[in-house]
């Protein structure tokens, strides 16, 4: 019998949805969302980046990484500063490095409740399917 790829589309979602819903709700405790700290996390990556190149790491538009990028300025948390020619570069402030490494400590609890019923041959199988039909295997 053949798996009906909306049921499997959907599962997918279900799953991720899942995992955001409890990623944002512990987020807070660390004064956090989901969004933030995955800009914080996209800046750590890569510091001095533009705009442009952060919401394409988040898959947000370049209007709504702006609105997020605002939020996290006044916020403290990141510090923007001119590049060469008209580029805008992100980097994260002190405050933000802590907000950041706390996050990740808040993920690595989530995402292991989520994977829990899994095993680790199995982990390694769901990601490279992933990877798989990303593009990136």
């Amino acid at each position: 019998m053949a798996v009906e790829l909306q049921i499997l589309g959907r599962a997918l979602k279900a799953a991720q949805y899942r995992q955001h819903r409890a990623l944002d709700s512990r987020l807070a405790s660390v004064g956090s969302t989901l969004a933030q700290w995955d800009a914080l996390r996209a800046i750590g990556r890569t510091p001095g980046a533009s705009a442009r190149e952060l919401a394409a790491a988040t898959f947000q538009s370049e209007q709504a990484f702006g609105t997020l990028a605002g939020r996290l300025v006044a916020q403290k948390l990141v510090d923007r500063r001119a590049g060469h020619g008209r580029r805008i570069e992100h980097h994260l402030t002190a405050e933000g490095e802590r907000v950041l490494k706390a996050g990740h400590e808040v993920a690595d609890s989530v995402l292991a409740e989520c994977f829990e019923d899994l095993g680790e041959t199995e982990r390694k199988a769901l990601l490279a399917l992933l990877r798989k039909i990303e593009g990136n295997p």
